[in-house]
């Protein structure tokens, strides 16, 4: 359990992010591949229904003793909630409503956002597009661990405790690596969020804002859900920065499994990930993936060359702004 981990640096490339060159190579090849872009019509009636379902658990949870509270919170709330950052996560790429429609989008994260307790979907936004747009890029994609998180975290034990606290780092990270401005939408954002919060708490008292924020916080940490976090970018294989995962936890997460596809093609919503992947198929199928994030878990835990510092990085120049 004492071991350390033999990587003590990120895998630096000078090359750029594979996910340019191969989505050009597939659309010369695949043109019909354009017509799976554009929005998902279901998508904002699966994120209704899902942020409804939360509203009457919170009324079914106000009487419970506590450690039903946190138990709900752990096995159904928070997998809700994990699926929520998902949904917000597609509704960045404006997938709900369409390109035209982004204030649409915008106003409907916010949405999807209330049971999630703390404000996110604004501030998730704005850095997910360095993500695409710098994918390992140095103190611009704010993805990547620090160099701290590399250096300590390198033991069995103390990356389990890194997987528990990952969602403290994926919030306070982004305000070391790339601190940017509050934006108007990250305001009303929060405002929106702490007033849902304080009418939550007025109707049925404290316990439903603790199921709420508990779920999310525990299913963002160490959580089967979670193991995406870990599967999507972490280098298991030298020379390969992004994996797929093509297991049932798919159904749940709105194919966020498919992250090579989502990689080569942001505006395709999940739900249409799948078809990327049968139509261009030569270009996917003998790329490594994963079939379980529980495997995922225990591998990153357990072997020695995986860690924090099992990362893609590299020097991006900043794109100019249209």
């Amino acid at each position: 359990m004492g071991n350390r981990v033999t990587r003590e640096d990120f895998e630096w490339v000078y090359t750029e992010q594979p996910h340019t060159q191969r989505r050009k190579e597939i659309l010369a090849k695949y043109p019909e591949i354009k017509t799976l872009m554009g929005p998902d019509p279901h998508l904002k009636w699966i994120v209704s229904g899902m942020v409804f379902t939360q509203l009457l658990a919170c009324y079914l949870v106000k009487d419970l003793s506590w450690k039903w509270i946190f138990f709900w919170a752990y096995a159904f709330g928070g997998c809700i909630n994990h699926s929520l950052t998902l949904a917000i996560h597609d509704i960045s790429h404006n997938v709900a409503f369409g390109n035209k429609q982004a204030k649409w989008n915008r106003w409907f994260a916010v949405f999807a956002n209330l049971p999630i307790g703390i404000p996110y979907s604004a501030s998730f936004k704005k850095y997910h597009i360095d993500h695409h747009r710098y994918l390992g890029g140095d103190s611009l994609d704010v993805d990547i661990p620090t160099d701290f998180e590399g250096w300590f975290f390198c033991t069995p034990l103390r990356k389990l405790l890194w997987l528990f606290l990952q969602p403290l780092f994926y919030s306070l990270r982004p305000l070391y690596v790339n601190p940017k401005a509050i934006t108007h939408m990250e305001i009303l954002n929060a405002l929106v969020q702490f007033s849902v919060d304080l009418i939550i708490y007025y109707l049925w008292g404290l316990k439903p804002v603790i199921y709420l924020i508990a779920g999310t916080i525990l299913c963002l940490g160490f959580h089967p859900i979670s193991g995406h976090f870990i599967a999507e970018h972490y280098m298991f294989l030298k020379g390969y920065e992004t994996y797929s995962y093509y297991g049932p936890l798919n159904w749940l997460t709105f194919n966020v499994g498919y992250h090579m596809e989502h990689h080569d093609f942001p505006s395709i919503p999940g739900c249409r990930l799948p078809m990327v992947k049968k139509i261009a198929a030569e270009y996917y199928d003998n790329l490594p993936h994963h079939q379980s994030w529980i495997q995922v878990l225990w591998n990153f835990i357990f072997d020695d060359t995986l860690g924090p510092y099992s990362r893609v990085k590299r020097l991006c120049k900043l794109a100019k702004e249209s």
